[in-house]
């Protein structure tokens, strides 16, 4: 066998352990860096969530490897000893980071949030927050839905249970390998029972994550069992040396395909990748190529790369890094002025960095160190009973935030539920002004339903609601649609359609398309379809307007979105003709209409349309809400409702492409309906976050559930007049 001198050795012959590989450090980077910016980004860095494999398979090697040593070294494993390693390891700084969780909930997160924050802070507290994301079938990879604080926990919980239960499997197969198989094979008796019990394992689990992934990928994405496979990789390396290559064009080759796999994997993997499945094996066996491949000699060999300062500083700080990070991202949406540009992100990112450091500086590494518990006698149980008392503390910090809160969440919450099951007088959209509608003829009308609703005024005056804010700014967040399977999510091109009201095949058929804020009405076309005994059919994906103007980039979700409306196209023309359908659009406050982007918007929705008017089915469309700067729930916690405004030229699109594209589409004689809600939303000046006691908005451009369905009268008068002047299809 050829001796070379590794990095590790060299870092040995200055006090550190002979074991240590620094290249293992870049790794972790590699890994860290993918799960960070993939949360940042998602729509840049689709697959990033592969970064929890490559340290499921890091630290199998890493663990099995000091497991295996001290088997060597001693006969047997110090299980109270190795167990109170880990806890000084890790405990620490994850416990930091939950308290910091707890009081978050307390102090910056909407009310709506408390009972998941809290019940996610408990279950990671335990390590068991993988568990619970399977009992409640979470998607971890979907582009919508609220996350809590500590969701990412869940890889952490599944390396703990890892970290209990295999060093008793391990210690098993020693013991067994001594009694049964020394005779006939020597000391190699206990290494070949190990390395069987590995095998076995890890083929066994692999085999149960494909059969879970194609079955119930929501679940498998977080039970124990379907990742186990992922460990027994790393520890096979850790038990068979001779797995590890020494010539140094094949140590590059590996290690630098190693990289590439992995790297692959993050840029192409999606949502919509089966996972863990079979697609895991990419990240899994790339990051094992990288382990084995610690040749370091040269500059330009992997493992001289991957130990260079920056890659080594990140690795070091990999573990805060990952706790600070997700905590961070789901707080930032709800501090007032802090907004979502790329300049809020970089800032976040180098904010985590920060924290890491100094929590590896002044957490990690002293109570790691820390001689209170490691020179006292026993230390194991000095260990265990800091981590009962710390987990104790935690337990009680979280019951006492739930004791604050919960009466004013349950006060919250019965008042939406009454308000929105009996709407007092001038609730919401029914203070007025009622929207100008533009019919087909061309002409602008308010219904006279509308009229009834609005008292056709331009308010509709009802003081009990002056000091009204329902939902309140604590629940607006939470306060949308149900179904949320019926919104296609950002980076999937699947069409998938809902139905509601009537099964009557005789029925009138109403087709709701387009995007998250045609998603945003679904309670009100719901309601109207079972009043009305319409069959409504949905067609929606998140930040994908029903448009022929095709997406111009080639990320995940402009393909996803081109080829959405690809299948919708088709589906439109393969199924019998609508009656009738609405469709909606997040307006683009750079594309006016008056700009050449807003003017090929305008021309994509008018085509579009054209698909179905041609067919006889008449089109009713909306211009959009306004957006606003910042979500107006932030303002509203702290501020009277009459200081939470927008501007109204900020707010709203000049020229909408909408209205140019329905004033075509009716010039052109086409069946299509405009509604212009916007003096309902904008006075002259400004625009409200607050309309009849009615909260508008859940963030800072979709509606509340609770104001959508105060737009249902208005919605059901534009659609009845539709139909009533369609013409059947030529």
């Amino acid at each position: 066998m050829n001796s070379t001198t590794t990095r590790g050795e060299t870092v040995a012959k200055r006090g550190a352990p002979a074991h240590f590989l620094p290249h293992v450090q870049g790794l972790r980077a590699i890994a860290v860096l993918l799960v960070v910016v993939y949360h940042f980004e998602p729509g840049r860095l689709t697959g990033g969530y592969i970064g929890v494999d490559v340290f499921f398979v890091i630290s199998g090697f890493l663990i099995t490897q000091q497991l295996s040593r001290e088997l060597e070294r001693t006969d047997r494993i110090k299980l109270p000893n190795f167990w109170a390693k880990r806890v000084r390891r890790l405990l620490p700084a994850a416990l930091l980071v939950l308290a910091f969780s707890t009081v978050a909930t307390l102090t910056i997160m909407p009310l709506s949030a408390l009972a998941e924050n809290l019940k996610e802070i408990l279950a990671s507290t335990f390590y068991v927050e993988n568990w619970a994301l399977a009992a409640n079938s979470v998607d971890y990879l979907a582009a919508s839905g609220d996350a809590s604080l500590v969701q990412h926990y869940w890889s952490l919980s599944l390396e703990e249970q890892f970290y209990v239960v295999w060093p008793i499997l391990l210690l098993g197969a020693s013991f067994f390998g001594v009694k049964r198989l020394a005779t006939k094979y020597g000391d190699r008796g206990r290494w070949n029972a190990m390395i069987a019990l590995v095998v076995i394992a890890t083929v066994i689990s692999f085999v149960l994550s494909v059969i879970a992934t194609n079955n119930d990928p929501a679940s498998a994405y977080f039970v124990t069992y379907t990742r186990v496979w992922e460990f027994g990789v790393g520890a096979l390396l850790a038990l068979i040396p001779r797995l590890r290559p020494t010539r140094a064009w094949f140590v590059n080759l590996l290690g630098y395909a190693g990289v590439v796999a992995i790297l692959v994997a993050g840029y192409t993997y999606d949502r919509n990748t089966p996972f863990p499945g079979y697609a895991a094996l990419v990240p899994v066996l790339g990051t094992a190529a990288v382990i084995v491949s610690h040749r370091s000699e040269r500059w330009f060999d992997i493992g001289r790369v991957l130990s260079t300062r920056v890659p080594r500083f990140f690795g070091d700080i990999s573990y805060s890094l990952y706790l600070w990070h997700w905590p961070l991202i789901v707080i930032a949406p709800f501090i007032p002025g802090w907004g979502l540009s790329i300049y809020n992100r970089v800032a976040l990112f180098v904010i985590a960095v920060v924290l890491a450091w100094l929590t590896k500086k002044f957490v990690e590494d002293p109570t790691r160190q820390w001689s209170f518990w490691t020179a006292r006698r026993p230390r194991p149980r000095m260990t265990f009973t800091f981590m009962l008392a710390g987990m104790a503390v935690l337990t009680l910090l979280v019951s006492s935030v739930w004791v604050v809160q919960q009466p004013k969440y349950d006060a919250a919450a019965s008042q939406l539920a009454s308000t929105v099951a009996d709407p007092p007088a001038c609730f919401g959209a029914a203070a007025g002004p009622a929207p100008e509608i533009t019919d087909a003829s061309g002409t602008s009308t308010v219904t006279p339903a509308a009229a009834t609703v609005a008292a056709g005024t331009a308010s509709c005056p009802n003081t009990a609601l002056d000091d009204t804010i329902i939902p309140s700014p604590g629940f607006g967040n939470a306060d949308r649609p149900s179904n949320p399977e019926c919104l296609v999510t950002l980076n999937d091109s699947g069409l998938f359609a809902c139905h509601f009201g009537s099964t009557d095949p005789s029925a009138k058929r109403v087709a709701l398309i387009g995007d998250s804020h045609a998603y945003a009405l679904l309670a009100p076309f719901i309601s109207m379809a079972d009043a009305n005994g319409w069959a409504l059919t949905t067609y929606i994906k998140g930040g994908c307007p029903w448009s022929t103007d095709a997406m111009p980039g080639v990320d995940a979700f402009s393909r996803s979105c081109n080829a959405w409306r690809a299948n919708l196209t088709t589906e439109l023309a393969s199924v019998q003709p609508y009656d009738a359908v609405f469709t909606a659009a997040l307006a683009d406050a750079a594309a006016p209409g008056t700009s050449a982007t807003g003017q090929a918007l305008a021309a994509g929705f008018t085509d579009a349309w054209k698909e179905v008017t041609d067919r006889g089915t008449p089109v009713v469309t909306a211009v959009d809400n306004p957006a606003w700067s910042d979500d107006p729930n932030k303002c509203l916690r702290t501020s009277d409702p009459a200081d939470c405004v927008e501007p109204r030229a900020d707010g709203l699109v000049a020229d909408p492409p909408v209205a140019v594209a329905a004033q075509a589409a009716i010039a052109a004689g086409q069946n299509v309906t405009l509604l212009d809600f916007s003096s309902m939303f904008c006075s002259s000046t400004d625009c409200y976050a607050v309309i009849g006691g009615a909260n508008v908005y859940r963030d800072q451009d979709h509606l509340t559930n609770t104001f959508a369905t105060t737009l249902e009268p208005y919605l059901n008068s534009a659609l009845l007049g539709a139909m009533a002047q369609a013409s059947p299809a030529p």
